[in-house]
């Protein structure tokens, strides 16, 4: 199978004549990240979310079985394939690897092909189970993600804004008056209304960690992990200006067709007594008060502990 794209790997071993063996042997292939320690690894890892790590059991400090312990207790990292490149003679160590969430285990010395193969066979999955996901996690008019997306994300964004302390911000977006719209254009108009204004929404909540959602109908939103109430402000408005200026053709040609959208933010540093329904269904509220205050308008509130 030939690589298709620029697949990661980041490869962990205490030794930098093997960390150049296994970089010559796949740098051709793929974009490689090196640690020669166990914590560097785990901070690369949280960083560049990788899509495969090469691992190495026996090292000082943090050793192969502690690193990959901490990978599954983030949710960030827990999905990612842990391949084990060791000399250990111990011969319980291969099936504690396995039990502990590892895909494979290859023993040193290591051949070229083997390694490629290896590597290969596991990267191959790994598109398989993606493509398989993203056909359950996404709207498929709009290409955002779907409701259910949103609720596996929100509760990840939600702990680890509890973990760092920092600030995650929520944006309900509804379209107004899309029944009217609907009813005065036709439902085909209708899906190309919410096409259009869902590419605002991916354009504006740009950042890799930021998620555009298609909650239902003409419900959206945009989750925004790691940012202050200031900064949701900003994209709320230019969300807001972003649908205003849709002009959007009728089939005929015959009518340019326009929108605007009301949009309730809220922003909060969670505690352990938060309750994340309760973060949701505040902006829900917010969006209530800028649909009752008139429509194409923003209301926002922030939650300080």
């Amino acid at each position: 199978m030939a690589v298709t794209e620029k697949y990661s790997i980041l490869m962990v071993d205490d030794s930098s004549s093997n960390l150049e063996s296994l970089s010559g042997i796949l740098k051709n292939d793929y974009l490689i990240f090196k640690a020669k320690s166990g914590a560097l690894a785990l901070e690369i890892a949280a960083k560049e979310l990788p899509d495969m790590i090469l691992l190495d059991l026996i090292m000082p400090g943090i050793d192969g079985f502690e690193v990959l312990n901490k990978l599954k207790e983030d949710p960030y990292t827990r999905k990612i394939p842990v391949i084990f490149i060791t000399g250990s003679e111990n011969e319980t160590d291969e099936e504690r690897c396995f039990d502990l969430g590892a895909v494979d285990y290859i023993k040193k010395p290591f051949r070229a092909e083997l390694i490629k193969a290896r590597v290969r066979a596991h990267i191959g999955i790994l598109g398989q189970l993606r493509a398989s996901e993203q056909l359950g996690l996404t709207d498929p008019m709009t290409g955002l993600a779907n409701r259910r997306s949103f609720d596996d994300r929100i509760k990840m964004e939600w702990y680890r804004a509890i973990r760092d302390k920092n600030t995650i911000s929520f944006l309900m977006m509804d379209i107004d008056k899309f029944k009217s719209y609907n009813d005065t254009y036709g439902h085909p108009q209708g899906d190309e209304l919410l096409k259009a204004a869902a590419k605002v929404f991916a354009e504006k909540a740009r950042r890799p960690a930021d998620l555009s959602i298609r909650l239902g109908g003409e419900e959206f939103g945009i989750l925004l992990p790691n940012t202050s109430s200031e900064a949701a402000m900003v994209i709320a408005e230019e969300v807001r200006k972003g649908v205003k200026a849709l002009r959007i053709p009728t089939a005929d040609n015959k009518v340019i067709t326009t929108a605007t959208i009301s949009i309730g933010v809220i922003s909060m540093v969670p505690a352990n007594e938060d309750r994340m329904e309760d973060f949701i269904a505040q902006s829900d509220k917010n969006l209530y008060e800028a649909k009752e205050g008139g429509r194409n308008r923003i209301c926002q509130s922030t939650y300080v502990h």
